[in-house]
């Protein structure tokens, strides 16, 4: 059989995982990205668990650990900057770095079998019996056997197979900023957590210059785009106004901001993550949300897909079945957590604020609180 071609769409966490694992399948793998380069978020994530067996095999294990953060504590603190709490994170064997520290290393460790190509995005995919027809915004028109969607929350490969975004997505009422601070933070091991009922502030310090992360509750806005930044920063100072702490200066930066990210944090659920040749990975698939384990399932998923190819590279459908099968075992659970989670963090009331506060030895609150500072869509 010659080698088959797989088109990737997002060189962001899976994708660049899966094209590593493609190449040593015997595939030939091609990743296209909107952005013109790595994406420059330095918000942190984990990698962990299965993600943690992945990136052994792949043999990146030291360069993560030398990209890590040092955070080992989350405090909480009232109006006035008092701690009202605190929680001791790490010990699991996780390792937390920024997301384009991730991206980098993936990206690294996946280029010498994979053709990159940055600045493009697909447009239309017709597919049959021997492949996809694939037109691009800014390139020719190619065809490839197979087309993967790890593309993240507002997946084009998802809305061009599959139907509109609203049909797939969820919004869990909440929604999550953040914004790149331009100078380091007093602690590095200390993330810090403001909370007033129904909206939290936490300044994470990353690895560098902190971040700050603004996460509130709200119905969903009709028509809201991910993309439009004077929106977000409306939506900020409606959502924040009256608040303490270090607010009032966050949000001056917010208006000042242009690299500020707001989206809304959701669930992507479907009957199916595939159809004939093309499929879907990491968060355009099934997102847990952006307090998820997203990098983690990202990374275990395309390393599953890729597994599942090489057993049958000559038929894609029978391997598609099988890695979704393995891989909703996985996510559902975390999908299914989405609402505690949210609840721990940022609590409704001031009754729920005052038990949470009592309560912060809890377990599942150290496990919602390493995601405080969420990364883009996988």
């Amino acid at each position: 059989m010659t080698e088959q071609t797989v088109l990737i769409s997002g060189a962001g966490v899976a994708g660049p995982t899966l094209a590593y694992w493609l190449a040593r399948a015997g595939f030939r793998p091609t990743v296209v990205e909107r952005a013109a380069g790595l994406r420059s978020s330095g918000s942190p994530v984990d990698v962990r668990g299965p993600a943690a067996h992945v990136a052994d095999r792949m043999g990146i294990t030291a360069e993560l650990r030398e990209a890590s953060t040092s955070v080992t504590s989350l405090k909480f603190v009232d109006d006035a900057g008092r701690r009202t709490g605190r929680v001791a994170m790490g010990g699991d064997g996780g390792i937390e770095l920024p997301r384009t520290d991730l991206a980098a290393i993936l990206h690294r460790a996946a280029r010498a079998d994979t053709e990159f190509v940055f600045h493009d995005s697909i447009t239309e995919l017709h597919q049959d019996d021997g492949g996809v027809d694939v037109t691009f915004e800014r390139g020719a028109p190619r065809r490839f056997d197979l087309v993967i969607g790890a593309d993240g929350l507002h997946s084009a490969v998802r809305r061009l197979t599959f139907g509109p975004e609203h049909a797939f997505v969820e919004h869990m009422g909440v929604y999550i900023a953040t914004l790149p601070l331009a100078e380091p933070p007093a602690d590095r091991t200390e993330l810090v957590m403001y909370n007033s009922p129904g909206r939290a502030v936490a300044v994470h310090p990353a690895r560098g210059n902190g971040i700050a992360a603004f996460m509130f509750r709200g119905d969903a806005v009709p028509g809201f785009d991910y993309r439009d930044s004077a929106l977000h920063k409306r939506m900020l100072a409606d959502a924040y106004d009256g608040a303490g702490w270090r607010v009032p200066e966050l949000l001056e930066r917010v208006r000042d901001a242009d690299d500020l990210y707001l989206d809304s944090v959701s669930r992507v659920r479907m009957d199916s993550w595939s159809t004939g040749r093309i499929a879907l990975a990491g968060d355009a698939a099934s997102c847990v949300s952006l307090f998820g384990d997203g990098s983690t399932l990202a990374m275990a998923g395309a390393y599953t897909l890729a597994e599942e190819l090489g057993r049958t590279p000559g038929d894609a459908a029978s391997a598609f079945r099988r890695y979704e099968s393995a891989h909703r075992k996985l996510v559902e659970p975390k999908q299914r957590n989405v609402s505690t989670a949210a609840a721990l963090l940022i609590p409704a009331t001031r009754g729920g604020l005052a038990a949470r506060n009592f309560g912060t030895r809890l377990l599942p609150l150290v496990t919602a609180a390493r995601r405080l500072v969420p990364a883009r869509a996988a």
